[in-house]
């Protein structure tokens, strides 16, 4: 996805008119909650992402596990806007999970 697309899809759902890098659409919440075992759906601008490997001096495919990981965390409950509280609890799960999958992989910019 490029940034125009997911600019919408963050206006369209959470009123925040400008590109993110990963939208999270949990399938544990709603009406329809019950009757899915699925988490739920993410969108990563690949747009962003490799603008933000550059910007943080990593490769495309790490800030790309990294976005996937921080989506996941969204969808299980995470969330890094409540307080900073949260944001560090999120950060530090993250950066736990990241280096389990990739152990080089721990820029601190998940944000």
């Amino acid at each position: 996805m490029d940034n125009i697309h997911i600019r919408e899809l963050n206006n369209l759902y959470r009123g925040i008119d400008s590109p993110t890098n990963v939208l999270s659409f949990s399938m544990l919440e709603g009406e329809f909650s019950s009757i899915s075992n699925l988490l739920g759906d993410l969108v990563i601008s690949a747009e962003r992402a490799e603008e933000e490997s550059i910007e943080s001096g990593i490769t495309f495919d790490q800030r790309m596990s990294q976005l996937l990981v921080h989506g996941i965390l969204h969808l299980i409950g995470y969330d890094h806007e409540i307080s900073d509280e949260d944001a560090f609890e999120m950060e530090k799960k993250s950066l736990e999970l990241i280096r389990l999958i990739e152990p080089d992989n721990d820029e601190l910019d998940f944000f």
